[in-house]
């Protein structure tokens, strides 16, 4: 008789006692995990507002709900005030696919091959989607607050904000000025709106 093959791993809970490797966190010990584990409130209310986007952003990634970790998936909440955006940004790690409960949403994706900027209108009980890596943002474009809850393709996508990486840094203004052609004056502007003082060059 065949010896059985050695059952497949069907979930590991994160321990986030250890660090994380490419592979993901490792398992926290099964005899240790309980149901609450796989129940997060996470998303119950919105984030914190971020100034100066006037978005809040509520996340339920492998660091606030460790049963994701292994799976491919997590989920954000974003609440975007009147007047409000998710400025321009892009997740190395991981698809998205927005969700919009209430409100309406101005969505757009950037194809990093030709460019083109795909747009769109997305209202209640609609979708969109953007492509992982691909720049993308989101605005309302109504007068109540808009709320979407957003899933992804990793349960660690990984974030990158544009703006935070072009104002929110070190480098001097005049180097941004030369990477960017924004003028100087309006460098060291943006860069006073995220509460830093521009490097002098």
């Amino acid at each position: 008789m065949a010896p059985r093959a050695a059952a497949a791993l069907d979930f590991c809970v994160a321990n986030l006692l250890l660090p994380d490797t490419p592979a993901g966190y490792p398992c926290k010990p099964k005899p240790l995990v309980s149901a609450a584990d796989f129940h997060s409130a996470a998303l119950a209310r919105p984030g914190h507002v971020i100034p100066p986007f006037n978005t809040s952003l509520a996340s339920a990634s492998v660091r606030q709900f460790p049963a994701v970790n292994g799976l491919g998936i997590s989920c954000t909440r974003v609440d975007i005030l009147p007047g409000g955006v998710v400025p321009l940004h892009s997740h190395p790690e991981g698809s998205e696919i927005i969700i919009v409960i209430n409100g309406t949403i101005l969505a757009g994706v950037i194809s990093a091959e030709t460019n083109v900027a795909y747009t769109k209108t997305v209202r209640k009980g609609e979708l969109f989607v953007f492509p992982q890596g691909l720049l993308h943002f989101q605005i309302n474009t109504g007068e109540t607050t808009a709320v979407a809850f957003n899933a992804y393709s990793s349960a660690n996508p990984g974030l990158q904000i544009i703006d935070y990486a072009l104002f929110s840094n070190t480098l001097p203004a005049d180097v941004v000025n030369k990477i960017t052609f924004i003028s100087e004056a309006e460098v060291r502007r943006v860069k006073a709106s995220f509460g830093l003082r521009a490097v002098p060059s």
